[in-house]
């Protein structure tokens, strides 16, 4: 007995002894690394002249990994088609681009990897790592460095397009839209600065472009541009800024398409404000119609009441464009729309915003003696009710309260739409604040009178509108009654007075109106009284 417990408090204590053992003998990692790849050599080396290779490759002092290398890689001047760029997908110590395009004459190349190359185990990227050559006798060696920044919000758009195009006999207003520019360089997703290098001398036009597409055109519809009103010469030793804004594209219908039993959505580009949608053939007689843009969206709905049918063919007209399009929407297995009701504000109402009911289906007739309104104690409240048809919607109009409770009924039969239908019974909850739950604002603005009409427009953190103001004198502004949150302001200066932010426009030498943010982050909070000013300088 005594021997086996002799025996089990040995094996116990060389148990603990190897357990200290491995734990002052186990590693600890050591510390993180943080040092991006080195490149330690090229084939061929960087800034060869007379360059006639079809490859290069890049070696590194540690395996590397390719991070968004259809994003981060910029070839200038551009290549029709992107080099053949490997390994990907596996780590490795060297990076192989194969050109698949014949390289121009007498022309020098900068590949710019921005941040693609990271090392294989912690990301750390290789950055501004580049390769120059030049297929002549020698390297070209001039400049152009600016600014990139997004005209109506506060941060720009990342990944946008700098690029310069020759003037030369070739060069017109429409190149942009039609080939590649001469040189190009990329802001990446971290700055707003870019450097083009490289470059000879001569005269040129400066883009810049969130190319959607990135295929290194602009394409009005989708693309945001910014533009060099003057010629640039180079040398210079200038800084420049250019100014992204995204254009009212021109005048364009998109193919029709029945997307319901009842309706005929007409997607557009540019203004449709004077567009006529008439069938080529008469409808049946027991046909009506009707045509209904929606809401924040460049669409009109047309609304028919549903009859059997092969196809339809419509004609859009633009008599300001003078352009006529011819259409035929045939018929498809879809569902009817039917009539549903959406409230502008749930639950917590504001004191600035009119509440109102929108409806999917066009609306026509509003019938008040079915619509009810109490407070918290049950007692009626006065309200006026006004059909917007343009917006397609109800809006309601009464003395919004703090602190109080209100209950909107909705008896069936309260709203009718086009086809007759009406709604079903509905209770709408609606609160309000206290006034010491929420914060006020007077903001001062010092300007130059020349500087008036501005628009001044709070705005949340995401730059979602809160509040806007017309401003046609130098006076405060006062903004009551704001949820407690963190803001911006943002002022328009409204040059034409229309009380709208207008965007510009490349081909018409037409620069978007100035906006500029107030600098500070306005923090409001409840019960509490802010004030600040705003010193502008022109």
């Amino acid at each position: 007995m005594i021997r086996r417990f002799v025996a089990m408090l040995f094996l116990l204590l060389l148990v603990a002894a190897l357990w200290q053992c491995a734990r002052r003998g186990s590693p600890s990692g050591g510390p993180k690394d943080i040092t991006p790849p080195q490149l330690i050599r090229t084939e061929p080396d960087s800034m060869t002249i007379n360059f006639k290779a079809k490859r290069i490759r890049l070696y590194f002092d540690e395996f590397i990994k390719l991070e968004d290398i259809q994003n981060q890689l910029i070839v200038s001047p551009p290549l029709k088609y992107q080099p053949e760029i490997k390994p990907q997908g596996a780590a490795s110590k060297y990076l192989e681009l194969k050109f698949k395009d014949t390289l121009r004459e007498n022309t020098t190349y900068t590949i710019n990897f921005g941040q693609s190359v990271q090392d294989n185990n912690e990301g750390n990227p290789s950055s501004f790592l580049t390769y120059v050559f030049s297929t002549g006798d020698y390297i070209d060696s001039l400049e152009v460095a600016g600014v990139v920044k997004d005209a109506y919000t506060k941060k720009a758009d990342p990944f946008i397009s700098v690029m310069l195009y020759e003037i030369d006999t070739a060069y017109t207003d429409s190149t942009i839209f039609k080939r590649p520019p001469n040189y190009i360089t990329n802001t990446l997703d971290s700055t707003v600065i870019f450097r083009l290098k490289n470059l000879k001398e001569g005269q040129y036009k400066l883009f810049a472009l969130k190319d959607e597409a990135k295929n290194n055109l602009f394409d009005q519809n989708v693309d945001k541009i910014g533009f060099m009103e003057d010629t640039l010469t180079l040398p210079s030793d200038s800084t420049f800024l250019l100014t992204l804004f995204k254009e009212v594209p021109n005048y364009s219908i998109a193919v029709p398409s029945l997307t319901a039993k009842n309706r005929i959505q007409f997607g557009y580009f540019g203004d449709a404000s004077n567009i006529k949608i008439v069938p080529l053939l008469p409808l049946p007689d027991s046909v009506s119609t009707k045509i209904v843009k929606e809401r924040d969206k460049d669409t009109l709905n047309y609304w028919f009441t549903p009859f059997e049918m092969d196809s339809i063919v419509f004609t859009v007209t633009n008599e300001k464009e003078k352009v006529i399009d011819t259409f035929t929407v045939k018929s498809r297995k879809v569902e009817l729309d039917s009539l549903q009701l959406n409230p502008s504000q749930s639950g917590s109402l504001n004191f600035i915003d009119f509440f109102y009911i929108g409806a999917n289906t066009p609306l026509t007739k509003i019938d008040t003696t079915k619509i009810r309104m109490t407070d918290q104690d049950s007692i009626a409240v006065a309200f006026t009710t006004d059909l917007d048809t343009l917006e397609n919607k109800v809006d309601f109009d009464f003395k919004v309260k703090p602190s109080q409770n209100y209950q909107l009924d909705l008896l069936p039969g309260a709203i009718t739409d086009f086809f007759g239908e009406t709604n079903d019974s509905i209770v709408y909850n609606l609160s309000t604040q206290s006034y010491a739950d929420l914060g006020n604002l007077t903001f001062n603005i010092e300007a130059d009178s020349s500087a008036y009409p501005m628009i001044l427009e709070l705005t949340d953190e995401q730059g979602k509108l809160k509040r806007e103001v017309f401003v046609t004198e130098a006076k405060p502004i006062e903004l009551n009654n704001i949820e407690p949150a963190k803001y911006f302001i943002r002022v328009i200066f409204d040059a034409n007075a229309n009380q709208k932010w207008d965007t510009g426009n490349f081909l018409k030498k037409r620069q978007p109106e100035k906006v500029i943010y107030y600098p500070d982050t306005l923090e409001i909070r409840a019960n509490w009284e802010l004030e600040e000013t705003f010193t502008i300088r022109n």
